[in-house]
Parts: C-alpha cells; sequence; structure tokens
C-alpha cells in the first residue's frame, strides 16, 4: 500500500493581503522556509509515492516557484481558480485515484510539529480498519473552526459542527487520511451538492464510513499576520 498526497494552495490569502502580507500565501515563509515548500518536504519525508497541487489561476508566482521543484516522485499541478477547497479537492481527484494507494491531503497553511505528521501517517498506512484518519487539535485559534464530535472512548468521529458546542474538545485541522473508499464518494457528493471540506467530512459520517479522529498537539492555520509570528514560535519549541 502507498501513500498519495494532494495539496490545496488555490485560495486567495486575502486576510494577509489586507494585513500587508504581499506575498501569496504559499510563499509566506515560516522557520526559513515557504509554507508550500515546507509541506512537500514533509509529504516526501513521509513515504510519498506522488503530490499533487492545486494553485489558483492568479498565482502565477506559486506555480513559477513549483516548476523549480525537482522530486523523485511525480509532482503534478492544476492551475484552476475553485470556489472553495472541496472543489480543490475535487480537481485533484484524477491524480488521487488508485486501489494500491491510501491519500493525504492537506490545506496549504498549517503548522505542526514535523514528529506529529510522521506518527500520523505512519498509523494510518498501517491501520486497516478506519476509511478516514482526520488531524485534529485542541488549540482553538480560528475565527469559524468546524468543531469536531467524537465518542469520548475512542475518538471515533461522530459529525461536526459550525458552533461551539457543551464539552467540545476538537477542531478540524485541515489534515486529512482517507482510503480509496472514502474519496470514492466524492464524486456523488459533488453532484448531491456538497460543498467546501467541513461538508465532506460530514458526508463521510453519515455515508456510514468509519471515521477517526487523531489529535496533533497544536495546529496552527496561517491566516493572519499575527499566526506567522505563533508558528514561528511553535516551531523554535
Amino acid at each position: 500500500m502507498s501513500l498519495k498526497y494532494g495539496l490545496i494552495a488555490a485560495g486567495q490569502g486575502s486576510r494577509l493581503v489586507a494585513e500587508g502580507i504581499t506575498a501569496p500565501k504559499p510563499l509566506v515563509k515560516v522557520g526559513g522556509e515557504t509554507l508550500i515548500g515546507r509541506l512537500i518536504r514533509l509529504f516526501c519525508e513521509n513515504d510519498a509515492e506522488s503530490v499533487s497541487v492545486i494553485v489558483n489561476e492568479e498565482m502565477t508566482q506559486v506555480y513559477d516557484y513549483l516548476k523549480t521543484i525537482k522530486l523523485s516522485v511525480p509532482l503534478n499541478i492544476v492551475v484552476k481558480s475553485t470556489p472553495d477547497s472541496f472543489q480543490s479537492f475535487c480537481e485533484l481527484h484524477p491524480f488521487l485515484q488508485d486501489e494500491e494507494s491510501k491519500i493525504c491531503l492537506t490545506t496549504v497553511d498549517p503548522i505542526f510539529h514535523e514528529n506529529e505528521l510522521a506518527a500520523y501517517v505512519r498509523h494510518f498506512m498501517n491501520d486497516d480498519v478506519d476509511d478516514a484518519l482526520m488531524g485534529v487539535t485542541d488549540y482553538i485559534d480560528d475565527e469559524k473552526p468546524l468543531y469536531v464530535k467524537t465518542r469520548q472512548e475512542d475518538l471515533r468521529i461522530t459529525g461536526y459542527a459550525n458552533e461551539a458546542y457543551s464539552g467540545c474538545r476538537y477542531i478540524s485541522g485541515g489534515i486529512y487520511c482517507m482510503n480509496q473508499r472514502a474519496l470514492s464518494l466524492l464524486p456523488t457528493a459533488r453532484k448531491e451538492g456538497v460543498k467546501r471540506m467541513r461538508g465532506f467530512q460530514q458526508y463521510l459520517v453519515d455515508a456510514g464510513l468509519r471515521v477517526q479522529a487523531w489529535p496533533f498537539s497544536k495546529i496552527i492555520d496561517i491566516d493572519h499576520a499575527a499566526d506567522i509570528e505563533k508558528a514561528q514560535l511553535l516551531l523554535s519549541r
């Protein structure tokens, strides 16, 4: 069983622009590396069979950057503007289909400890039970987080919520591992009008798949200029 990685880097990063960050979001640097370069490096260090990336049509700098990267595995680049992350995922779908592979999908902006990604991926590759393993965190510092409902005894995901609820602990971290059974539901979900990745995560639960939470100690999304400093501090520790 091999692992294909998908990377969604098609957002506009409008909040960063409004706060004076001139670089396109994927090229923002944290710890001396661009966000997109760091993730691609980590993918390759964690058994990538291939890496597939989507960027929007306005991000010519990001496309030019990707063209300079030389990998020992295939690097597939999709250039297309999409309305949301779920539609970006759909555009990557053809590169992720493979009966002999599992997939790991991330957005471009999560910062986390590298060893935690390695443990997460290793666990899923040895997991013959769960259809999806969703990266979550109890560090809540997001304007509109997706709250994750889990069973207390085993962290099996039972649903998602857009608002905080009594006893809520985890939010989605923008990191998703799935097997081909979960991936096969993508076209149907699209036809049925699913919007955003949070909608697809709920769709998997509603379809009766085994969806499990995997806690990271902290995941910081780079949405604001202040998040860059927070992420630098996290990596320095």
